[in-house]
């Protein structure tokens, strides 16, 4: 059973260059398991993300893998299996396929024996193609808000699998691909309600699509 890693964030810098490199906005936390025998898992997930985002470098990402780890970007199905295909994926459809302007902004991170679970809200501007996320869409300089789960398995000190979870409808519509009316889908709101449901309210309504779709079917 998962249990809740202690928090303490900080001051966290979104999206700001550091040495000419992007600096990832990003939880530091101390592990619920500080103290017991096993690797530090906040701090190996710290470091996979660090080169992907920080280093920008495929190779030394899946090196913090085992060679028959996996990755699954669940709403699109992309990612793969093994040393090769994810050192190409991650090289050709993922790393050099972020926007510039990428913020990811915490809102809470699990830790248990041999598992993370990272809940974030990731905000960034549509001004490149997106293999990973959007394939086959060309850029369309929207910005979106969404928030993303990833579940993150190891096998002793580094990562077995990741899988990547987001609304991808809400995606869509923030980029004005979809058009919304009578669906019960929410755009960028879904990310600012979930951050404040995350510090304890705040002024979004719950039930606004339930209220807003039923009365526009009568």
């Amino acid at each position: 059973m998962l249990s809740s890693a202690a928090r303490s964030w900080g001051v966290l810098a979104a999206g700001a260059r550091q040495n000419g490199l992007l600096r990832v906005c990003r939880a530091s936390i101390a592990s619920a398991a500080a103290g017991a025998p096993g690797p530090d898992l906040n701090a190996l997930w710290e470091e996979h993300i660090a080169t992907e985002f920080e280093e920008k470098c495929a190779k030394a990402a899946v090196a913090t893998m085992v060679p028959h780890a996996s990755v699954n970007h669940v709403p699109v199905m992309t990612g793969g299996s093994g040393t090769a295909a994810l050192e190409s994926f991650y090289h050709n459809h993922f790393i050099h396929n972020m926007p510039p302007d990428v913020q990811l902004t915490p809102i809470d991170r699990v830790v248990a024996r041999d598992t993370v679970v990272d809940e974030f809200i990731f905000d960034f501007t549509h001004s490149v193609e997106m293999d990973w996320m959007l394939p086959g869409i060309a850029p369309t300089g929207k910005r979106v808000r969404v928030p993303f789960i990833v579940v993150v398995k190891f096998e002793g000190s580094k990562l077995l699998a990741e899988r990547i979870y987001w609304d991808q409808a809400s995606v869509l519509a923030q980029l004005g691909l979809i058009d919304t009316a009578g669906l019960p889908v929410a755009g960028a709101e879904q990310a600012a309600k979930a951050t404040q449901m995350a510090n304890g309210g705040g002024d979004i309504p719950s039930n606004g699509l339930v209220a807003k779709l039923t009365e526009s079917s009568k």
